[in-house]
């Protein structure tokens, strides 16, 4: 997918969060969003998932040559993010199985491969709230990325994984983000981002 945002700014009441954001990316591109805690990265992050509108400036995306209507994006993306939750109530199986009803599976993917890749056997019987808030973190990356979608949004991807998680996370990135567009928040440039081709930081947008 591609994506323009051009001059993209937002306001909160009378405040500024940032201004004339610029940016263009690409199939198989990787943009990490850089900035402390409350800087508005996932506001920006919101901004091109199409959840929210921004103040002023626009953003405009193609699929394959066409014009994808702000309205309809949300078919083409997964986002991850601590402000997204999962059904705990929700077996793992119940879980994936729910989600894929509504984003078709990768090629050659199936519940059973992604239940494998997760590697939480001793768990499937047990409801998502009882697992660790590590476990739920790969959960909700395992549905990201296992989706058939060219646009991935992930904001603060490592949020509560240890270092073996991380490691998990970046096996993902490595295998399955080709020719997919990519977009990241982080805190900052660490493991989880430092792949990435361009780098956009949030504080040199503030007015």
């Amino acid at each position: 997918m591609n994506i323009y945002l051009d001059g993209i700014g937002k306001k909160f009441n009378t405040e500024w969060i940032f201004r004339a954001v610029s940016l263009e990316l690409g199939p198989g591109e990787t943009c990490a969003i850089l900035g402390r805690n409350g800087s508005g990265k996932s506001t920006l992050l919101q901004i091109i998932a199409g959840s929210i509108h921004p103040t002023t400036g626009t953003v405009r995306y193609e699929l394959s040559g066409n014009v994808v209507p702000d309205q309809l994006v949300f078919r083409h993306l997964a986002l991850v993010a601590p402000y997204l939750e999962i059904i705990e109530d929700f077996t793992l199986d119940e879980m994936l199985k729910f989600h894929f009803a509504f984003k078709s599976l990768l090629p050659g993917m199936n519940i059973s491969r992604i239940k494998e890749i997760l590697d939480l056997k001793t768990r499937k019987h047990k409801t998502i709230k009882q697992f660790s808030s590590g476990m739920k973190q790969r959960v909700k990356l395992a549905l990201a990325f296992f989706s058939d979608v060219p646009l991935l949004l992930l904001d603060e991807p490592v949020m509560n994984l240890d270092k073996p998680g991380i490691e998990w996370y970046m096996q993902l990135i490595s295998e399955y983000s080709s020719n997919r567009t990519v977009v990241i928040c982080s805190n900052q440039q660490a493991q989880e981002s430092a792949f990435a081709a361009k780098v956009l930081s949030i504080e040199n947008f503030k007015s």
